[in-house]
C-alpha cells in the first residue's frame, strides 16, 4: 500500500485518448465512405455491393469483441487494432477488382475497430473517472469528431491531386501516430500509478472499487440477458446507430439523386456536410456529457436520439438550387449523433454497473455494428427496388425513431438501486 502524492495522471489519459480514440474509430469510419463512389466507379460495382463489405465483415468478426476485448489490456487492444486497421486501409488502396478481396479488406478493417475502437477507449475513462466521467468521456469522444473532420478535409484534396488508390494509401499512415501514445502515455487503470479515480486521496490497494456501491465481479452474460433493460439499450442503440450509419454511408449517393453529379462537385459537397455535422458533434458530445454528470442520463440520451429522428428529413432539402441548407441538416444531425455515441457506455455503467461495462459493451457494440453496417446495406438495396433513395431516407427515419421509443423504456436509475 502506499499514499497518492502525485499529480492526477488522468487529463493526460483523456488527452490521449482524444487522439487514439480519433485515430483508431474517428478517422477511418469517417473518411471511408468517401471512396464509395470511386469504388463503384473503378470497378464497375453496384452500390449494393459497394455497402456489402464491412456487413460481411462484421457477421465473420463479430466474436471478437465477447471473446477477445475482456480479456486483453486495452491498451495493447488500441496497438493491435490501429495497426490492423492501418493494414486495411493499405488494401483498400490496392484493390484489383475482385470482390472476395474488397470483403477480405473489410474484415481486416473490422478486426482493427472492434479492438481498437470505443470499447478499450470506453473501460480506460471508466477506470480513471468515476464522479466526471462523463466529462472525461466527451472530451474523448470529442477526439473522435475532430481527427475525423481533418479527414473530411484531407481526403478530398487528395483525390482531387493523384489517383483515389494513392490518397488511400498516404491516409493510411495517420493511423501510426497513436502507436507511441498508446505505447508510452496510456495507463489502463489508475492503479497501474498508485492513484485512485478521479485523484481521490488515499490508500491504494491492489483492487480498488472506483465506485463503492458497485458490485467487484462483472454480472454474466446470462444475468444480462434475463434483464429487460439490457435489450431496451442493446436495440435501442442498434437501432438509433443504424440510421445515424445510412446517413454516414449513403450521403454521397443521396447527394447525387438530388443533383450533385459531377465527382468534383460531390466530393465538395459531402466534405461541407461531413466535417460540418462532425463539427456540431463536439457541442453535442460536450453538452451531453455535461448534462449526463448532472441530470438522468436516461432523458439525456431520449432526447439525443429523437433529435437523430427530428434530422433525417432534412436531408431532403441540400440541392444544387439550395448547397446552404447542407449546414442546416449537418448543425441538427451531427449535434445529435455526437452525443448518441458517447451516452451508451455511460448509460450502460449507469444501469449495470462499472464492473459490468465491458461485457455488457462487448455484446452491445457488436449489435450496434451489425446495425451499423448492415443498415447502409439495406437501404441501398431499398433505394435500388425503389427507384432511389426518398423512401429509403423514410424507412431511416422510422429506424430511428424505434430507437428512441426503446430507450424510453430504460430505468431511470441502475438496477441495483430499483431493487430489479
Amino acid at each position: 500500500m502506499e499514499e497518492t502524492h502525485k499529480p492526477f495522471y488522468g487529463p493526460w489519459i483523456v488527452a490521449a485518448c482524444f487522439v487514439t480514440f480519433g485515430l483508431s474509430t474517428g478517422f477511418p469510419y469517417y473518411n471511408i465512405a468517401f471512396f464509395f463512389d470511386y469504388f463503384r466507379d473503378g470497378h464497375g460495382w453496384t452500390e449494393a455491393l459497394v455497402t456489402t463489405g464491412a456487413p460481411i465483415a462484421v457477421l465473420l468478426s463479430i466474436w471478437v469483441g465477447p471473446v477477445i476485448v475482456p480479456k486483453v489490456s486495452p491498451k495493447k487492444l488500441i496497438l493491435i487494432g490501429t495497426g490492423l486497421t492501418f493494414l486495411a486501409f493499405q488494401w483498400f488502396s490496392r484493390l484489383s477488382g475482385n470482390v472476395y478481396e474488397y470483403y477480405g479488406a473489410w474484415c481486416l478493417y473490422m478486426f482493427g475497430y472492434f479492438l481498437a475502437g470505443p470499447i478499450p477507449h470506453q473501460v480506460i475513462i471508466s477506470n480513471w473517472y468515476s464522479k466526471k466521467r462523463g466529462s472525461a468521456m466527451g472530451i474523448a469522444y470529442v477526439g473522435v469528431a475532430v481527427v475525423g473532420a481533418l479527414g473530411n478535409q484531407l481526403a478530398p484534396r487528395l483525390a482531387a491531386r493523384m489517383e483515389y488508390t494513392e490518397a488511400l494509401h498516404y491516409l493510411s499512415f495517420l493511423l501510426l501516430i497513436a502507436w507511441p501514445l498508446a505505447l508510452f502515455v496510456l495507463k489502463d487503470k489508475p492503479q497501474d500509478m498508485g492513484q485512485l479515480p478521479d485523484g481521490a486521496a488515499g490508500v491504494v490497494e491492489p483492487a480498488v472499487e472506483s465506485e463503492p456501491h458497485e458490485q467487484s465481479e462483472p454480472r454474466s452474460f446470462a444475468y444480462l440477458a434475463g434483464k429487460p433493460a439490457f435489450w431496451f439499450l442493446l436495440v435501442g442503440s442498434a437501432a438509433s446507430i443504424g440510421s445515424i450509419a445510412a446517413v454516414n454511408f449513403l450521403m454521397k449517393f443521396v447527394f447525387e439523386e438530388q443533383g450533385f453529379v459531377e465527382q468534383g462537385q460531390r466530393d465538395a459537397i459531402w466534405a461541407s456536410a461531413s466535417t460540418s455535422y462532425l463539427l456540431s458533434s463536439i457541442a453535442g458530445r460536450l453538452l451531453a456529457g455535461y448534462l449526463s454528470d448532472r441530470l438522468p442520463r436516461k432523458y439525456v440520451m431520449l432526447a439525443t436520439y429523437l433529435i437523430v429522428a427530428a434530422a433525417i428529413p432534412l436531408l431532403f432539402l441540400v440541392t444544387p438550387q439550395q448547397s446552404g441548407m447542407v449546414y442546416v441538416f449537418a448543425i441538427v444531425f451531427g449535434f445529435a449523433m455526437g452525443a448518441d455515441y458517447m451516452l451508451i457506455p455511460l448509460m450502460t455503467a449507469d444501469v449495470f454497473g462499472l464492473a459490468t461495462l465491458g461485457k455488457a459493451m462487448s455484446a452491445i457494440l457488436p449489435s450496434d455494428t451489425i446495425m451499423q453496417f448492415w443498415t447502409p446495406r439495406l437501404i441501398a438495396s431499398l433505394a435500388a427496388s425503389w427507384g432511389g433513395y426518398g423512401k429509403g431516407l423514410w424507412a431511416v427515419f422510422a429506424l430511428a425513431a424505434f430507437g428512441a421509443a426503446a430507450i424510453a423504456m430504460l430505468p431511470k436509475r441502475g438496477l441495483k438501486q430499483t431493487g430489479q
